[in-house]
């Protein structure tokens, strides 16, 4: 008689607090950019995230205008 035995992993990738968004980029940065995250052991996500934070300031600052009319 055989024995078959059988192990199940569930993996929950949770996505609290994320945005999907669509890009258009070069084929070989995305290509490279895959390659890179199987090399580090992280989801394309995370490599994108990660470039995203260490290229962007800590803190953007957006300044309102204001605009005065000519009053004649």
């Amino acid at each position: 008689m055989t024995s078959i035995s059988t192990s199940c992993t569930i993996v929950s990738i949770t996505t609290i607090n994320k945005q999907r968004i669509t890009l258009f980029i070069n084929p070989f940065i995305a290509k490279h950019a895959r390659v890179q995250a199987v090399v580090e052991e992280i989801t394309l996500t995370n490599l994108v995230e990660k470039a995203l934070s260490d290229y962007l300031p800590k803190e953007t600052v957006i300044k309102k205008v204001k605009i005065r009319e000519d009053v004649s």
